[in-house]
């Protein structure tokens, strides 16, 4: 895209000649003799670069350099001015002017001047990506895994993040969800406000009406100080409503009248509180049918669920395992101070072989405990829980004793059966390349 740049100047032969001249360069050039008719312009429409003469009829280059800048700091003043006003100029430079060239102007030097300009503004743009990609990065950086189903989450996360839309978060126990309200938030244009989090599950109506909304001093027995509510503190940020299923029927007419009203009122209140928040629920519920029950209102159900979210079941993404168990080992091997190092590949293949009803925060837990009791540097079966230990992959099959060649087979088709079919995590499981179990299935008529 072309950058937009501005000439200045109550000469015309110079607002021709410059024109002409960086027009070519492959700038978007429009020239102006007035320097009040440029700044109507500039309010329209702001420039990335200005050629500003000092002395204009109407109003001086020092006055318009602050407006300027006051309209768009990003943009790149360059003082055009004769020989006799060069302290000006400098001037100018330490009010925030780029550079400064004197007249008669050289094109050449006007061509390099501009072109310094440019890339001056390309880097800083280049900055700016880049830093926000590391936002990104470290936003996402708490959902570990390379699978399909959460490079996929992740590409609903970056494109659902800059719409300020209300989400509907939904997934089993343990899945991460509120790790993903979080990303959301972070990648959002409103990260630099608060992110409050509340669960809803297990309140009375009174204590999350109170919770929720606040209350003034006196609306109730203990209620001596006013309170400010959740909502009213995340004003300008993100609210995040975990379990949004066990919310009572009550507090949930009250918190549609709160997201169709964007106001709340707190308890014993008569003053309505305008808010500017954005609301994330999550659910481990089937929350259609819940509406169909008769539990959860429709027409909330539809204001939270512009955009829905579904998250993966771990056991549906086992090749992620191996992923987690290194980052749990590392992040509980810091925490208890111990050099744990890793996981024996037999204990890994338990873990890899085991459904996960409580999903990553049951493998969380299960580490978390290997980490803590081991004395090793590697984690070993002995570590893991007892009823994981007794887990029984039936490798050898039938009476007799096969040959070596034969258990190899078995095994690796056992191991790969487990794993999902999947490739990748069958070679680490089984601790070999991928190109010496292609071989070996090629070998076994597998493809």
């Amino acid at each position: 895209m072309s950058l937009r740049l501005a000439i200045v100047d109550d000469e015309e032969i110079v607002c021709r000649r410059l024109s002409q001249a960086l027009i070519k360069e492959g700038f978007e050039v429009e020239a102006f003799m007035m320097g009040r008719s440029f700044l109507e312009r500039m309010m329209q429409q702001p420039f990335d670069i200005v050629f500003l003469d000092m002395r204009l009829p109407d109003i001086s280059g020092l006055e318009l350099l602050p407006r300027i800048k006051s309209l768009r700091a990003e943009t790149e003043v360059i003082i055009v001015t004769g020989h006799e006003s060069v302290e000006t100029a400098i001037e100018a430079i330490r009010n925030g002017a780029y550079h400064y060239v004197s007249k008669p102007v050289n094109l050449t030097e006007i061509r390099l001047l501009a072109k310094s300009a440019q890339d001056k503004i390309s880097m800083r743009m280049e900055n700016i990506r880049l830093r926000e990609a590391l936002k990104g990065d470290t936003a996402l950086s708490a959902i570990i895994g390379n699978s399909p189903a959460i490079q996929q989450l992740f590409a609903m996360i970056r494109k659902v993040a800059p719409v300020d839309c209300n989400v509907l978060i939904h997934g089993g126990s343990g899945t991460g969800k509120a790790l993903v309200a979080r990303a959301i938030h972070q990648l959002s244009p409103k990260r630099d406000h608060p992110f409050v989090a509340f669960n809803c599950g297990g309140f009375t109506d009174e204590l999350i009406s109170s919770e929720l909304f606040g209350h003034e001093r006196g609306a109730f027995t203990g209620a001596t100080a006013a309170k400010v509510g959740l909502l009213e503190a995340a004003s300008g940020g993100t609210v995040f409503l975990d379990e949004i299923g066990e919310m009572p029927l009550a507090m949930q007419v009250k918190l549609l009248h709160v997201i169709q009203e964007r106001r709340i009122l707190r308890v014993g209140g008569t003053k309505p509180i305008d808010l500017n928040i954005r609301v994330i629920a999550a659910t481990n519920k089937d929350l259609r049918h819940e509406v169909e029950l008769g539990t959860f209102r429709d027409d909330l159900y539809f204001r939270l669920n512009v955009v829905s979210l579904g998250l993966p079941l771990l056991a549906d993404r086992r090749e992620d395992i191996p992923l987690l168990v290194r980052h749990f080992i590392e992040k509980y091997s810091m925490a208890f101070h111990k050099q744990v190092t890793g996981i024996q590949p037999q204990a890994l293949q338990l873990l890899c072989g085991y459904s996960f009803p409580g999903n990553v925060r049951e493998l969380e837990n299960i580490v978390e405990r290997a980490v803590a009791l081991t004395d090793h540097e590697e984690i070993d079966i002995q570590d893991l829980p007892r009823d994981l230990q007794q887990l029984e992959f039936n490798i050898v099959e039938g009476d007799g004793l096969p040959p070596l060649a034969e258990m190899e087979r078995r095994y690796i088709m056992n191991v790969l059966e487990k794993t999902g079919y999947s490739k990748s995590l069958t070679a680490q499981i089984l601790d070999i390349p991928r190109t010496t179990l292609w071989r070996k299935l090629k070998g076994y008529g597998v493809e």
